[in-house]
């Protein structure tokens, strides 16, 4: 058990540190430090676990009680990075686990699979930081972690809703997704001019039944242009004779990923 006085740990970096390019907020609200602990699941079946922009460990200590087998720490603030070093660094063995990198470049080589990816997450990276767990999918089996909530509910949107777009499509394609809760500007310091929102993506392992590259060409293709029907979204991909097809009528939002799939391959016949 991680020892009590490293939870409230007062060191602080000096006033004015935050780097706005970084979109770093804090979270200093202990009760939903907790939620977001507690939302990561059981750690027992995570062989590694990477925190994305752990800055000062509001998040990272409640983890750490959870005695996770393999953790590490991604903060490219080498400023932060350095900070936990000093002060956790115990716990990372000796500070290797704490890198102060890109996570976007992030080379997942190094790292054990299953791999649960959490974390309060940079507003400005968010959705390239999901895009990244699909690119590693082979080896990422979930995600946890905060959000701002626009970015949060498209992430976990079903078809026929507003927030139902690209980014719901593609991440919904390899993981289930879960809108867990609200977390108010006033948690964080500096408090952000949005509400925030935390989701949890498990991997599934679901076939799709159509070629990949024909369906995200159609896909991306229809979002270009959401407010049209599909027979105006994807008018260069229909064949000759498309009297028969289906969803025509329909507004790309209101497309499964299952109707997607049926439509690649009436559009792209192998």
């Amino acid at each position: 058990m991680l020892p009590f006085f490293l939870l409230i740990i007062a060191a602080e970096m000096k006033a004015g540190a935050l780097k706005k390019s970084l979109g770093q907020h804090f979270l200093h609200d202990v009760e939903i430090q907790q939620k977001i602990a507690d939302a990561v699941g059981n750690i027992a079946e995570f062989a590694t676990i990477i925190e994305v922009g752990p800055g000062k460990g509001a998040l990272t200590f409640k983890v750490l009680e959870k005695q996770p087998k393999n953790y590490w720490l991604v903060e490219l603030d080498n400023r932060w990075a350095e900070w936990l070093r000093i002060n956790a660094g115990i716990y990372f063995n000796n500070g290797e686990r704490i890198l102060n990198e890109d996570f976007l470049n992030l080379d997942f080589k190094k790292f054990e699979a299953p791999i649960h990816i959490i974390g309060n997450f940079p507003y400005n990276i968010s959705s390239q930081i999901v895009f990244k767990a699909i690119e590693e999918r082979e080896k990422v089996t979930a995600l946890t972690g905060m959000f701002q909530k626009e970015v949060a509910l498209r992430i976990a949107a079903s078809p026929g809703t507003k927030d139902y777009g690209v980014l719901s499509i593609f991440t919904q394609l390899y993981f289930d997704c879960k809108y867990l809760f609200d977390v108010p500007p006033q948690c964080f310091t500096p408090p952000p001019k949005v509400m925030s929102g935390v989701i949890t993506i498990m991997r599934h392992h679901r076939k799709l039944n159509c070629d990949e590259a024909d369906f995200t060409k159609l896909v991306k293709q229809a979002f270009t242009m959401r407010r049209k029907t599909m027979r105006n979204c994807i008018r260069q991909f229909l064949p000759a004779d498309f009297s028969n097809i289906p969803f025509l009528d329909k507004r790309p939002e209101q497309l499964s990923i299952e109707d997607f799939s049926l439509l690649t391959n009436l559009c792209f016949p192998k």
